[in-house]
């Protein structure tokens, strides 16, 4: 009789961690909602803040739960996964949040956690459980999004440039600090509308391994959707300025205009890999836009060795909260 209790206490302290997760995720990731925003002086940190949050939030009700399928049902086998494997995953994906937070490097909060649920449960039982597909469409994207990225913000800021070839700097530039007020809108709606389920996805999976809901629910309880939702917007609310200086100034500088196209640039790939169910990295995403903005005003102004660097993040994320994940996955045998 005892048991039910005690599983029940170990339920809701994973869950409150993996609000914790959302809101570090948010907290994070603000940098990519409000870099380019910020660093064009469109709107002032505290303001852009508060812009991004609500959009973040309001995601809720454009998209569907693609991506939370995604991380509960099909990245490992649901019935392999225990509060053990969620707990190594999430203390695994946090931490890997908090070092790259501290250095500044904006690596991917979601990788962090497919790669936690990876190692955990490997560490478990091996590689059997995993959904090879739900791995290798994860994994494909680490790549795809940062390109797709790349290429739409390229060929936003060519178009752009065509368009506006005969319009003065100075009134270019009054437009599109009106207009980039939208594609920073967009963005901060797909940035909540990717990010916010993976934690649901998360939840989603602890709650079926715990049989607090039924393998065969076609969507999570509702209070999970929103507590994640909130928390993610709560966590951006807060932001994480170290990485808005590395994404909205270090990489190169921005202008209005090349601050919408990278945005919108961003946003469209947000759009469709939420579409398609793929928990992609809101990170991978716009620094590739913003790349691919810089390049194309002149290709010495991109601070390419910054790239190295960064690339290097996205490479090492998965293995290494792999790694901490297996550990922690150990260590909570131990602990409850």
């Amino acid at each position: 009789m005892e048991t039910i209790p005690t599983a029940l206490w170990v339920v809701v302290m994973l869950v409150v961690l993996a609000l914790l997760f959302d809101f570090m995720n948010g907290f994070h990731d603000a940098a990519n909602s409000i870099a380019t925003v910020v660093s064009t002086g469109v709107l002032k940190p505290q303001h852009a803040v508060v812009f991004a949050t609500f959009f973040n939030v309001v995601a809720i009700f454009v998209f569907h739960l693609k991506v939370a399928a995604t991380v509960g049902k099909g990245i490992v086998d649901p019935g392999v996964v225990d509060q053990h494997v969620v707990f190594g995953a999430l203390i695994g994906a946090i931490a890997w949040n908090v070092l790259t937070w501290w250095y500044g490097i904006p690596s991917s909060s979601s990788h962090a956690l497919i790669g936690g649920i990876v190692g955990a449960t490997v560490a478990k039982a091996g590689t059997g459980p995993l959904v090879t597909s739900g791995v290798l469409k994860t994994v494909a994207f680490i790549f795809v999004s940062p390109v797709m990225g790349f290429l739409l913000g390229a060929m936003m800021m060519v178009l752009v440039a065509w368009i506006f070839r005969r319009t003065s700097p100075l009134r270019v530039d009054n437009w599109f600090r009106r207009l980039q007020l939208v594609s920073a809108g967009l963005y901060s709606l797909g940035h909540g509308g990717n990010d916010a389920q993976k934690t649901i996805g998360i939840i989603w999976l602890l709650l079926i391994a715990s049989g607090y809901v039924g393998a065969e629910a076609r969507m999570p309880p509702l209070w999970v959707i929103w507590s994640c939702y909130l928390a993610i917007g709560m966590g951006t609310l807060f932001g994480g300025w170290r990485i808005v200086k590395t994404m909205g100034q270090r990489i190169t500088k921005l202008k209005p205009v090349g601050g919408f196209c990278a945005e919108s640039g961003g946003a469209i790939t947000l759009f469709v890999a939420t579409g398609l169910g793929v928990p992609v990295s809101t990170t991978h995403t716009i620094t590739g836009a913003i790349f691919g903005v810089g390049s194309v005003r002149n290709a010495s102004a991109v601070r390419w060795g910054l790239a190295h660097r960064i690339v290097l993040a996205w490479v090492v994320t998965i293995p290494a909260t792999a790694l901490i994940a297996a550990v922690f996955y150990a260590f909570s045998m131990l602990l409850f």
